[in-house]
């Protein structure tokens, strides 16, 4: 059984990739139910494909509440860890982050159900893809307060070092989802023909087994407190969640948003345009799929070291993670050079699609290392408190630089303006990122710091008391 790690001793490389490799597996797994989705229903029809389209932005941006929940537990419950807090309060205060994790996973599904038709008729959703919708988000909303206690479970495990948990928790969904979907699509023996809505019925088995695995799984190692007062100090545990949780949720929403209004403005230029611009965002999704575990991973290595008041060990795990974001970034742009047109006809339904990713790839590619750079920083200044900067960084690279851009260049030149746009976006952010990291004490050498002894307490909210110096 994978065991805790602790991140505060030992080679800062190996405690970087420790937790980063196994969530490469995770999160690849978690992608492939989208494109399972996305596979069994197109074969339905065109109003179910469409369908899909729509469902996306949607569920991807309400998910994001889930996402910077998990972002704050992991910040909270890795800085404790770090620090040496008794092992009981920690699993208190991880019992305090999945009740609230359920709590707002009722609320948000309540509410998203509710304004379920309101909403994507506002999208544009016609009267026969409006129907697969309604079948779709009824069973999604009843069964998003289990992906939010599981994310929770997720962020928990990584918090104790133990990623490769997590992993096997988010692959087991993805497994069950993908395996129940034809059956409950298409029908099976006695099951009926669900279609749409058996799609989602199977994202909330898949999730509800998972989370039920999980939740025995972390009390096993004790990593919850079920003890006589479970709920002792959860005021102060949820502000320390929430002060991180909450600039995270709309981090990861930001992103979202803003590629649907950037997508208006390929849709200028036409219904193959926007096609090729979606073939070639799938494509850039999945070749980012280490960068988004290295996120993943950078966050329990800076919290726990940040918590334990080894501030230099910090420092070199987001300067090793940027080097790496820069390697494979390069590499990754050499690899959509030479292969951009193969794999866009893969992931394109037409010639002219293709034909369009192809630039979009070929342009961006050589610029990935910046979303990475982004991306993982965001997560460092996540597990050290300082939230609202990755928010200000995510918010500029979309409505500062990548919108306007956006719009400016295809009107100028066409969809190279888009692509152009995404390089500058994504440059520009790395660039800013390293003075945010510089500017909050994330970069080896930044105003003077030197490594603290263990035991010292840095200077985030929530801290409680000083038993030393604090770094200057």
């Amino acid at each position: 059984m994978p065991t805790d790690r602790d991140l505060t001793t030992g080679p800062i490389t190996r405690a970087v990739l420790s937790v980063s490799a196994p969530m490469s597996v995770g999160i690849f797994a978690v992608l492939s139910v989208g494109l399972a989705d996305a596979y069994f229903l197109g074969r339905l029809g065109e109003a179910q494909l469409a369908a899909v389209g729509f469902l996306y932005p949607v569920t991807t941006a309400v998910t994001s509440l889930a996402i910077g929940l998990s972002a704050g537990a992991t910040a909270a419950l890795s800085q404790a860890i770090g620090r040496g807090d008794d092992r009981r309060s920690v699993a208190r205060m991880a019992l305090h982050a999945l009740a609230f994790a359920v709590v707002l996973g009722i609320v948000a599904g309540g509410v998203i159900w509710l304004a379920t038709g309101p909403l994507f008729a506002a999208l544009g959703a016609g009267r026969e893809v409006a129907t697969e919708i309604r079948a779709y988000m009824g069973w999604w909303c009843v069964s998003f307060p289990a992906l939010a206690a599981m994310m929770t479970v997720n962020a928990v495990f990584r918090a104790h070092g133990n990623a490769a948990s997590a992993a096997i928790i988010m692959t087991s969904v993805a497994a069950v989802n993908v395996a129940l979907d034809p059956v409950l699509i298409y029908g099976f023996g006695p099951i009926a023909r669900l279609g749409t809505g058996g799609a989602a019925i199977a994202t909330g088995i898949a999730r509800v087994l998972s989370l039920a695995a999980g939740l025995i799984w972390a009390a096993r190692r004790n990593y919850l407190s079920w003890d006589t007062a479970p709920f002792r100090g959860i005021g102060r545990s949820l502000r320390r969640i929430v002060e991180v949780g909450l600039p995270a949720a709309v981090s990861n929403a930001i992103n979202p948003a803003g590629m649907a209004i950037v997508t208006g403005a390929v849709a200028t230029l036409g219904e193959t345009a926007v096609a090729g611009f979606g073939a070639a965002t799938r494509v850039q999704t999945l070749a980012l799929v280490p960068v988004l575990a290295l996120s993943s991973g950078i966050g329990p290595v800076v919290g726990q070291n940040w918590g334990a008041a080894q501030v230099g060990r910090a420092q070199r795990a987001v300067r090793f993670t940027f080097l790496l974001c820069l390697v494979y970034g390069l590499a990754l742009g050499v690899l959509l050079a030479v292969f951009a047109e193969p794999l866009s006809a893969i992931f394109a339904s037409a010639i002219g699609d293709a034909t369009f990713a192809t630039t979009y790839l070929r342009w961006v590619g050589w610029t990935l290392f910046g979303y990475g750079v982004l991306v993982t920083g965001n997560a460092a200044m996540n597990a050290r408190s300082r939230a609202v900067w990755s928010m200000g960084m995510s918010l500029s690279r979309i409505f500062v630089l990548y919108v306007p851009l956006a719009w400016i260049g295809v009107s100028v030149a066409g969809f190279a303006g888009i692509a152009a746009a995404a390089a500058t976006a994504n440059v520009a952010a790395a660039v800013a990122m390293v003075f945010a990291a510089r500017a909050n004490r994330l970069w080896p050498g930044a105003l003077g710091l030197a490594e603290r002894p263990k035991g010292t307490i840095e200077d985030a909210p929530g801290q409680l008391s000083h038993t030393g110096p604090t770094a200057g």
